[in-house]
């Protein structure tokens, strides 16, 4: 007699849920994913996705309106709805091609919501259903995070908007004015400017992207106020309201006023009706679900992606759905907490980090090297018109072996990832700066890079 297949619940078909259902279903497990609002997670639907393809729109029309130095004379004209069309276009088809996906891998997919009432055991509502309980060997959380509104008031009465809300908006704000100064503010403020939209950005903080080298910082925010963003630093909002067709933010006894409000102050785990307390897991101080290395909540329950913590990306997320489907499937256990840092924020020009960067080497307690290299000094940036921003390498000086990589710069993304897979395969600067590499593109430069003098840090 065959034993019967294990049975699993997953609550959320983002980035790591869907993948690691359909991964378990192809296994034989019997899977159930109970999706609230749209498979792919925020991604695909919010996030990744929509807004780059936006981007791909604004940075057309920037580099039509900045083409006269190359000889090259255009007249630009944006039709936003045209651009939100295509953008829920490609949603759309990436969201179908998601659930064609599970369908085939045989995932049972149930549209409504999902509630603990014990440990391994899910109360399912579907969307205009009554409501049952599955239980299950294993029950995998990737609920995602949701944008984050302040408790500032009159916020609710104005119609600001999120991330999530500005997607769909067919009329180009003549004024946007966006609350929060972080990675997600800037790619939205840079967009919207290049759309044809007068930008302000609001910071309650001296500085933008703390996370970031100074010079760094300074050197994006240089690139988006000479395309026209401003800037209020050290701005911290006591208020908002709105007056017919404007809305003000107030601070203390200053003020600006704007035609739109986006809000993109960070962003809040969805936890607030799971009942994972019923499970026996614990919440963390920001709602987050508290796991351990093998990303284990409770008994049987574990949490992936956003709804953990932590760094909140998609392929934070999807490398989350490995860590489990190796672990359950392939006896293949590894933990989340020894993942290298990388991210890629998508900016013109793009910024790319890969662990330590200069302000973590001073601190780190080693020696180490870091190269630095203008991308004006770059030659296939020169060649493109694209000249803002710089390269940096953090060395280990006593291996050779690379530690850090930021690139601020054209492709930067590109470039930041062949470092990287340089980094994780311990390759030496030593290697990189003798390394033959096709003339003329971006990477070349990495060779030029290494043959710099170094900044010597004792740490």
């Amino acid at each position: 007699m065959s034993e019967a297949p294990k049975r699993a619940v997953v609550i959320g078909a983002g980035q790591a849920g869907g993948p690691l259902a359909g991964a378990l279903a192809k296994a034989g497990w019997d899977v159930t994913l109970i999706e609230r609002e749209h498979v792919g997670g925020t991604c695909v639907n919010e996030g990744c996705t929509p807004t780059k393809a936006m981007i791909a729109s604004a940075r057309a029309a920037h580099l039509a309106r900045s083409s006269a130095p190359l000889g090259v004379h255009a007249e630009v004209r944006v039709s936003l709805p045209e651009v939100v069309d295509r953008v829920q276009g490609i949603v759309k088809s990436f969201r179908e091609g998601s659930e064609n996906g599970l369908k085939k891998a045989g995932v049972k997919l149930v549209m409504g919501e999902a509630r603990f009432s014990g440990v391994r055991e899910v109360q399912v509502t579907p969307h205009g259903g009554e409501a049952y309980t599955l239980t299950a060997d294993c029950v995998f959380v990737n609920t995602g995070a949701s944008p984050r509104l302040p408790d500032l008031p009159g916020l609710k009465e104005v119609e600001a908007m999120t991330s999530k809300e500005i997607l769909h908006l067919k009329e180009l704000p003549a004024h946007l004015l966006i609350l929060g100064g972080g990675y997600i503010s800037l790619e939205f403020a840079q967009a919207y400017a290049r759309l044809g939209s007068k930008v302000t950005v609001i910071e309650a903080g001296d500085r933008l992207l703390p996370r970031e080298d100074e010079d760094v910082a300074s050197a994006l925010r240089a690139v988006l106020e000479g395309e026209g963003v401003s800037f209020l630093l050290g701005h911290e909002a006591a208020r908002v309201s709105r007056e017919e067709e404007r809305v003000t933010v107030h601070f203390g006894d200053t003020q600006v006023q704007g035609s739109h409000l986006l809000v993109a102050v960070g962003r809040t785990p969805n936890t607030a009706t799971l009942n994972v307390e019923a499970t026996g897991a614990k919440l963390g101080k920001h709602g987050e679900i508290v796991v351990d290395d093998d990303l284990l909540a409770a008994e049987g329950v574990y949490a992936l992606g956003d709804v953990k913590g932590g760094p909140a990306f998609t392929h934070v997320s999807y490398d989350d759905y490995r860590i489990v489907r190796d672990a359950l499937l392939h006896g293949k256990k590894r933990s989340h907490r020894d993942r290298l840092s990388v991210y890629t924020l998508f900016t013109d020009p793009q910024l790319s980090r890969i662990g330590m960067n200069r302000d973590q080497a001073a601190r780190s307690g080693k020696k180490t090297r870091v190269y630095t290299l203008p991308m004006k000094n770059v030659a296939r940036a020169t060649e493109m018109g694209e000249t803002a921003g710089l390269m940096r390498v953090v060395v280990d000086d006593a291996t050779d072996r690379l530690l850090g990589v930021t690139v601020l710069g054209v492709e930067g993304g590109e470039v930041g990832s062949a470092l990287q897979f340089a980094l994780q395969g311990g390759l030496t600067a030593s290697v990189l700066r003798d390394a033959m590499i096709a003339h003329p593109t971006l990477c070349e430069s990495v060779n030029n890079l290494f043959m710099s003098t170094p900044e010597v840090l004792d740490g």
